[in-house]
């Protein structure tokens, strides 16, 4: 009799540990002037792993060290950084399966930069909050006593698309000048590179749309008050209008643009105007068409996100690997 209270309390045990170990992973990866080891990081993974007990979750780093891992959200080269994070995340046993991913204002579209070029292990689920995903046109402002971030801005600011700048300035990185496209496009640093947005045709990379494409679901979270973000519709691949293109569209009587801003603001060009979009440059037609990205905004200032995760994380995390 207690040999066989033992075997039903061990298959007890087994059953369990083998629906916690089947739970999709989740990475996160940190934004601007943030760590992967701050207090708000912290209670985020802490939260998650309530709603989902066993749930494995890792926050992403460039430096073990919170103090270097924050200055290189102002200072280092992306490409290199989605280098050294597509090799720590390949040498976690836990994600060898797959994972979730959520992106925290720039950790957004680094998160999709290694979608796009690395993808091993996968991404399943990417949801990106308040990410500059069409690049910002304004350099991001500092709080008064953010003397790292306020150096890196006068920095950028003095030659965003300096050799120098380019190499070194996270921020002039994803730096996308509405009348300057083709000094941006020459630049060939980050964003110009993950939007597949070259001078030539010939070199776009044809597998960053066979990844990005490969996506289960791609949710979008716009802040409405973002006055950080410049566009804010950055964040649901909106860019600004370049003025030349203004011009020839009140020239022609024609208008593109349904993403208007109010007054003093400027014409948005929505994601499915994009030419990203319509010649599927990277794979978001393909994942449109198929019903796989979501637009979601909320109120507020940029990264003001109070509760408004929990629905998104509890529809599109957590599931089950075997569901693959």
């Amino acid at each position: 009799m207690l040999s066989s209270i033992v075997l039903f309390a061990s298959l007890v045990n087994l059953v369990s540990s083998a629906a916690v170990n089947d739970i999709r992973p989740l990475v996160i990866w940190h934004g601007m002037g943030d760590t992967y080891a701050s207090p708000g990081m912290d209670s985020f993974q802490s939260e998650v792993k309530e709603m989902y007990p066993g749930i494995f979750v890792h926050s992403i780093f460039i430096d073990e060290d919170p103090n270097v891992d924050q200055r290189a959200g102002f200072y280092g080269n992306v490409n290199q950084q989605i280098v050294q994070v597509a090799q720590q995340l390949a040498e976690i046993p836990e994600l060898s399966r797959g994972f979730d991913a959520i992106g925290f204002s720039q950790g957004g579209q680094f998160l999709r930069g290694y979608v796009e070029r690395n993808n091993s292990p996968p991404v399943h689920n990417l949801i990106t909050f308040g990410s500059q995903h069409m690049g910002i046109s304004s350099l991001p402002a500092c709080n008064t006593w953010d003397l790292l971030c306020q150096v890196a801005r006068r920095a950028a600011n003095r030659g965003v698309y300096s050799e120098w700048a380019q190499e070194n300035l996270i921020q002039a990185q994803y730096f996308r000048d509405p009348h300057r496209l083709s000094q941006y496009m020459q630049s060939g640093s980050f964003l110009p590179d993950i939007n597949n947005e070259v001078l030539l045709p010939s070199s776009r990379n044809v597998s960053y749309a066979d990844n990005l494409a490969s996506l289960n679901k791609l949710v979008l979270v716009l802040f409405l008050q973002d006055k950080t973000v410049v566009p804010k519709e950055s964040a649901w691949f909106g860019s600004e209008q370049p003025l030349e293109d203004i011009a020839m569209d009140q020239a022609s009587g024609s208008h593109q643009t349904p993403m208007l801003g109010g007054v003093n603001t400027k014409d948005i060009i929505p994601m499915r105007l994009q030419n990203l979009y319509k010649e599927d440059w990277i794979g978001l037609r393909q994942l449109d068409e198929r019903g796989r990205i979501d637009f979601a905004a909320y109120q507020g200032e940029h990264m003001q996100i109070g509760d408004c995760w929990r629905d998104l994380v509890a529809e599109w995390v957590g599931g089950s690997l075997g569901a693959d």
